[in-house]
């Protein structure tokens, strides 16, 4: 299915999920990452929740990692592309035009620091192509990444056969973490956990 066609489905699939069904689904994410073996590294980047496109509840993830002691990172649209601060403390945070929670200032992080990142999306493919809000932010973050980054993509449903208009900028991940299921792109392609 394309982009644009799959982009409006899955905007309404999650329009309708439940606050208390978002809040079990958030939770179970978070704890099916706990299975991933991405927690040997320090610094990781995470996106912060759009509560009102009811997006993933990033804050169990937080939680995880914070109870790990690793650094956090958050984003900061800037003009037409992301600047990465350090998660702390003294951090305020703000919410932008579009409604994402975003640093006022603070300690930025080059993209070479980041080891993981927790790609936010509408919906994936089993090929671990993914598909956002379209504005390519996360697309253009991933690519200044280092090659060896790792790329976990958040869902709350499961992968779509295949996404068609995939662009040669998009940027595939290498796991997608759902309520119910682990995917792993790559050699080892879908495991169910």
């Amino acid at each position: 299915m394309l982009k644009k066609d799959l982009r409006k489905k899955y905007i309404t699939k999650r329009n309708f999920i439940s606050p208390s069904l978002l809040v079990t689904h958030s939770l179970s994410i978070a704890n099916n990452l706990l299975k991933l073996p991405i927690w040997d590294f320090t610094n990781y980047h995470l996106f912060l929740s759009i509560i009102e496109k009811k997006e993933i509840d990033t804050a169990y993830i937080l939680s995880i990692l914070q109870g790990k002691d690793k650094n956090v990172i958050v984003p900061k649209i800037v003009e037409n592309h992301l600047e990465h601060y350090l998660l702390t403390d003294a951090t305020k945070l703000k919410n932008n035009g579009w409604g994402v929670p975003e640093p006022v200032d603070g300690i930025c992080i080059e993209t070479s620091k980041i080891d993981v990142v927790f790609v936010p999306l509408l919906a994936f493919d089993k090929k671990g192509h993914r598909i956002g809000y379209g504005k390519g932010f996360y697309d253009g973050f991933l690519k200044e990444c280092k090659a060896e980054v790792i790329k976990v993509g958040l869902s709350f449903f499961e992968a779509e056969e295949k996404i068609t208009g995939i662009f040669s900028n998009d940027v595939p991940m290498n796991y997608c973490v759902t309520p119910n299921n682990t995917y792993s792109f790559g050699a080892d392609s879908f495991k169910s956990s």
